[in-house]
C-alpha cells in the first residue's frame, strides 16, 4: 500500500449526505419521540457501526428523509463521545463510542484471553507450544501478505518450518515477522516503549527487505510517501501521512501513552491495544513495514498487559480476509468526524472472529487425535505431537516431515523430534529417505493400510 512516489492516483474521499434539505421541523418532531429517536441511532449502531454509505440503504423511518436520519446519527455520536489522546492533522481529537455490545465482549475476551482459554479449549497439556507456535506461523504470513508479500500460506509454511534461508524478498518479509513475533514474547514484552525500542522493532520487521539508510529514522517529508490500495476495481490514494514534524511531536505521546504513563485513569488493555493499532497506522513513522509495526504493537501492548493468550491467536489471518474492511475502517475513521469507533468496531469482530476460529481449530484437532487413536486401537502410547503427525500423514497425500520440521512446529529441542520420530519408526508407522542434505519421513504403508481399515 506505501509508495515511495508522489501523489499519481485520485484521493479516495468517501460520499458525504447533503445535508442542505433538512426539515427542522421534522427532526424537532422526532426529537419529541424518545423510542423512534432511539431506534434510529441503534439502527446505525447496532450489530455493527456504519457509515452513510451503507445507512442510507437501510433508512427505516417514514418520518424522516435518509439524510434528515443520519444528522441524528451524527449529532448523537458526537455527544455522547469520548475524546482520545490521538491527536489528528488538523488539530482535533481522535473520539470514540462505547457500543452497547463493548463490556459484554471485553468480558468474554477477559475470560478466554487471560487465562482460562485452556479449560474451556481443552487443549491437550502437551500441545500447548504447538498451537502457540502455530499461532506465530499464521500470524507472521498472513500480516506479510497484508502488505504485499506473494507467496502461497503453504510455501511461506514450508520454509519457516524448515528454516530454511528466505530466497526472495517475499520470504524474507515473512521471516522478519516471524523472529519480530518471537521476540515480542521473548524480549519486547518485557520492555517499556521508546524510540530505540521502535527503531529496533522496525529494523528486525524489514531486515534486508528495505534500504539501511531508510531503518532506525522516522519517515521525512522529502520521502513523499502515500498510501495507495485497490477499492472496489479501482486503484485510489487512501491516504496522506502526516508531515515529519507531526511525527515528531505526536511520537513520544505514543509512546507515554503505551507505556500508561500519559493518562491516570484506567483504560480497558483490549481497548488501549486497538487504540495503539490506530495510532501507528494513523502517524505512519517508518518508510516501510508500519502496518506490520501496528499490529506488532497491539500484540506486544497485551502481552504485557498480561494476556499471554493472544499467542496463540493469529489476528492478521482474520483481517486478511477482508483487507478493503480494515483499509476503509481507517478511511471512515479518518474521513468521519474523526471517529474512530469504527476503527474499533472492526477491530473487536475481528478479535472475536479469531477466538471462535481458534476454538474451533482445537476441536478439529482434538477429533483428529481420537481418530488416530481408534486407527492405531492404543496398542502404543503417542504423545500429542506423534499423533497430530500421524493424522497429517494420513489426511494429505505426499505427506513428509522432517526432525527440523517438527522440531519448529512444536516448539521442542531437535533431541525430542528426533526421539518422537524414532519411535513412531521402530513401530512400523512412518519411514525415512534421504533427499539432498535432508532426511524426510513418510508414511508408511503399513499406516496407510490401517487407516484404509477403519473408514
Amino acid at each position: 500500500m506505501t509508495k515511495n512516489k508522489k501523489l499519481i492516483n485520485p484521493m479516495f474521499s468517501l460520499e458525504k449526505p447533503d445535508l442542505k434539505s433538512i426539515n427542522w421541523s421534522n427532526i424537532q418532531q422526532v426529537l419529541e419521540d424518545t423510542a423512534h429517536y432511539r431506534s434510529i441511532i441503534s439502527s446505525a449502531n447496532y450489530p455493527k457501526y456504519i457509515y452513510w454509505d451503507k445507512f442510507k440503504h437501510k433508512s427505516l423511518s417514514k418520518k424522516l428523509s435518509a439524510e434528515e436520519q443520519w444528522f441524528l446519527i451524527r449529532a448523537s455520536r458526537d455527544a455522547n463521545a469520548i475524546i482520545t489522546p490521538i491527536k489528528s492533522i488538523d488539530g482535533n481529537y481522535f473520539k470514540w463510542n462505547r457500543l452497547i455490545y463493548v463490556d459484554e465482549k471485553l468480558h468474554v475476551i477477559d475470560m478466554m484471553m487471560g487465562g482460562q482459554l485452556f479449560p474451556q479449549s481443552k487443549i491437550p497439556l502437551g500441545s500447548r507450544e504447538t498451537y502457540i507456535n502455530r499461532g506465530v506461523i499464521e500470524e507472521a504470513i498472513a500480516s506479510s501478505q497484508l502488505e504485499g508479500a506473494h507467496t502461497t500460506r503453504a510455501a511461506a509454511k514450508k520454509f519457516i518450518l524448515e528454516k530454511r534461508k528466505p530466497e526472495n524478498k517475499s520470504e524474507q518479509m515473512i521471516m522478519n515477522n516471524y523472529k519480530a513475533m518471537l521476540a515480542l514474547e521473548d524480549d519486547f514484552k518485557d520492555r517499556k516503549l521508546s524510540r530505540k525500542m521502535l527503531f529496533e522493532l522496525h529494523s528486525l520487521l524489514v531486515d534486508k527487505t528495505l534500504e539501511k539508510s531508510e531503518q532506525k529514522r522516522f519517515r521525512k517529508d522529502s520521502d513523499d510517501i502515500v498510501i495507495e490500495g485497490m477499492i472496489g476495481s479501482q486503484q485510489y490514494t487512501s491516504y496522506i501521512p502526516p508531515k515529519e514534524s507531526f511525527i515528531q511531536s505526536e511520537v513520544d505521546r505514543l509512546i507515554a501513552y503505551a507505556n500508561d504513563e500519559l493518562e491516570g485513569k484506567f483504560i480497558h488493555p483490549i481497548i488501549k491495544a486497538i487504540f495503539i493499532h490506530f495510532w501507528i497506522g494513523y502517524l505512519h513513522p517508518f518508510v516501510d513495514g508500519n502496518g506490520r509495526v501496528a499490529r506488532a504493537l497491539f500484540y506486544w501492548y497485551l502481552l504485557k498487559s498480561g494476556y499471554w493468550a493472544f499467542s496463540y491467536l493469529p489476528i492478521s489471518t482474520v483481517i486478511k480476509k477482508s483487507p478493503v474492511q480494515y483499509a476503509k475502517a481507517y478511511i471512515y475513521t479518518e474521513q468521519d468526524s474523526d471517529d474512530l469507533t469504527y476503527f474499533f468496531d472492526y477491530q473487536m469482530s475481528k478479535i472475536s472472529q479469531a477466538i471462535k476460529e481458534f476454538n474451533e481449530y482445537v476441536q478439529k484437532q482434538i477429533g483428529q487425535n481420537k481418530k488416530v487413536e481408534r486407527i492405531l486401537d492404543s496398542h502404543m502410547s503417542l504423545n500429542e505431537r506423534q499423533k497430530q503427525l500421524l493424522f497429517y500423514f494420513i489426511s494429505e497425500d505426499k505427506a513428509s516431515t522432517t526432525t527440523t520440521t517438527h522440531s519448529t512446529i512444536n516448539d521442542v529441542a531437535r533431541q525430542t523430534a528426533s526421539k518422537d520420530l524414532k519411535s513412531l519408526q521402530r513401530a512400523g508407522l512412518i519411514k525415512s529417505k534421504r533427499e539432498g542434505k535432508y532426511t524426510r519421513f513418510y508414511a508408511t504403508d503399513r499406516l496407510k493400510k490401517m487407516s484404509e481399515a477403519k473408514k
